[in-house]
């Protein structure tokens, strides 16, 4: 295998990783009904006037599977979490009990059920659109180095081996996909 060749299907499988890595924590913020940290936790807060994500600003916590309890670390905070939280339009009310922020995660009905389900899909979409992207890089690479004198076959063999690797990022995103869409239509 050419150094060049090498040195690319190191960034495209980097670039693959990155993608998978990606769709793994965007998934992790579709509700599912379920109350998660992480549903809010990236949510920014206006903290003296920058944007800060919420986990940096509190203590986030689920009581239990339908509640959420958020504890600034300084109790000025209250308010300007409550206002990120609505201006983050996931569908949820906060309470502010003075001390802390308690949010009770309201059942999902079928059709926000749906909606949820097709919004894993999107972004699965998105993350196989990215590895294609990487495979494409790379391939443009080995026609490059067999029309330079690269062994024809080799170039055919590195492409075979690129097509599979493409093909098992999309096999795993998938799965995640499909595991997320069963924990959404889990009642």
């Amino acid at each position: 295998m050419s150094e060049l060749i090498e040195m690319g299907l190191e960034i495209a499988k980097e670039q693959m990783d990155g993608a998978l890595e990606n769709l793994a924590k965007e998934l992790t913020k579709i509700r599912t009904g379920k109350a998660s940290p992480n549903m809010v936790s990236s949510i920014k807060v206006d903290y003296y006037g920058s944007p800060t994500p919420l986990s940096q600003v509190a203590n986030i916590g689920a009581t239990d599977g339908k509640t959420l309890t958020i504890d600034p670390w300084e109790k000025s905070m209250i308010a300007p979490v409550e206002q990120a939280i609505f201006a983050a339009n996931l569908g949820l009310t906060p309470q502010n009990n003075g001390e802390m922020i308690i949010i009770n995660i309201p059942p999902l009905t079928e059709e926000r059920r749906r909606e949820f389900v097709k919004q894993a899909k999107a972004l699965g979409e998105d993350a196989k659109i990215s590895v294609r992207n990487s495979r494409q890089k790379i391939m443009d690479t080995v026609k490059k180095e067999v029309k330079d004198g690269y062994p024809e076959d080799s170039g055919k063999r590195d492409e075979a081996n690129i097509q599979k690797m493409v093909n098992d990022y999309g096999e795993k995103i998938a799965k995640l996909v499909e595991t997320k869409e069963k924990d959404i239509m889990t009642v």
